[in-house]
């Protein structure tokens, strides 16, 4: 062989080593987290499971987190626990963390099912599955959603109202985080089930917070005093109502969730309804989601949590 010959191919197996090497670093650029294999089978004891709540100052998602570290010490499982505080950028931060320190799932409840995908997307680059609980991410690939249907809870809470106030009577309604997916669908269900047969006058956002739902209730009663009821998307908004309905007892609050304080607010008559989901049941559903995944076991696309419409005995 020639040394023109050899030269030649000496140049390009050079010039293709260095190819591979330039794909490999443009690779590495482009996703900071290396991609490995977290859907390999695992005991319990073994799993490191980071979670993401988006608040821990209301008892419906201290009730989820019971759930999940209850469940998870039954067979050792660690569990790492951040409450995004209804931020949107601590929650972003907080995901960031755990994908960066390399755990082997993650359980999301979103405060923001928009803001919350780019995140589901780097865990999903990072080969890290996410589980998300209550509410869904609107992008990024998840393993399951553990929720209640939303949906037909809000529908629920319609068809009580129509039977209790009857038809064209005027409601508001509280909203919850825009873009929650717990927000949307809630409403959805509801708004449906009422056209045509109550007249919505006001909807506005209190944030799922208890403080503002005081402060948005009051300003709904002062702008629309003859309302008959109130549906609102979560229990904590709720409490807030019932305080700004204090001497307005003809009116007729429906909530959400089925907290302690929600609950004990309709045995009380300050409430007339809540729609109650199982928060612990459901932090107990997304741990052992955990273990069937790592099981090797294939999850359905929503795992179903339990509602149950709560009445106040005047009403039944």
């Amino acid at each position: 062989m020639s040394k023109q010959i050899k030269y030649l191919i000496t140049g390009i197996l050079t010039g293709l080593m260095l190819l591979v090497v330039a794909g490999c670093s443009i690779v590495t650029l482009e996703n900071p987290y290396q991609k490995v294999d977290k859907a390999a089978q695992k005991a319990p004891k073994d799993i490191r499971v980071g979670a993401s709540l988006s608040t821990l100052n209301n008892p419906f998602f201290i009730a989820v987190k019971n759930g999940l570290n209850d469940t998870a010490k039954t067979k050792g499982t660690k569990v790492q626990i951040a409450d995004a505080q209804n931020n949107t950028a601590k929650q972003t931060n907080d995901v960031e963390d755990m994908i960066q320190r390399g755990g082997d799932i993650l359980i999301i409840n979103p405060v923001d099912s928009d803001a919350i995908t780019p995140e589901v997307k780097a865990a999903n680059n990072a080969g890290i599955p996410v589980i998300t609980v209550d509410r869904s991410s609107n992008g990024g690939k998840i393993l399951t959603l553990v929720a209640s249907n939303s949906i037909e809870g809000g529908k629920m809470a319609a068809k009580f109202m129509i039977k209790q106030l009857g038809n064209g009577a005027k409601i508001a309604e509280l909203q919850g985080i825009p873009g929650a997916s717990a927000s949307r669908e809630r409403g959805k269900g509801f708004d449906t089930a009422v056209a045509g047969q109550l007249n919505i006058v006001a909807k506005q956002t209190a944030n799922f917070d208890r403080a503002q739902g005081l402060t948005t209730t009051e300003n709904i009663i002062q702008g629309h005093p003859d309302i008959k009821g109130i549906f609102s998307q979560n229990d904590e908004m709720a409490l807030g109502a019932v305080q700004a309905l204090r001497n307005k007892p003809d009116i007729i609050l429906v909530g959400f969730d089925g907290s302690k304080d929600a609950l004990t607010a309709v045995k009380n008559g300050q409430m007339a309804a809540t729609v109650a989901q199982k928060p612990y049941q459901m932090g107990k559903l997304a741990m052992q989601a955990v273990f069937d995944h790592f099981d090797k076991q294939t999850l359905p696309k929503n795992i179903k949590s339990p509602l149950e419409l709560i009445v106040n005995s005047k009403y039944r």
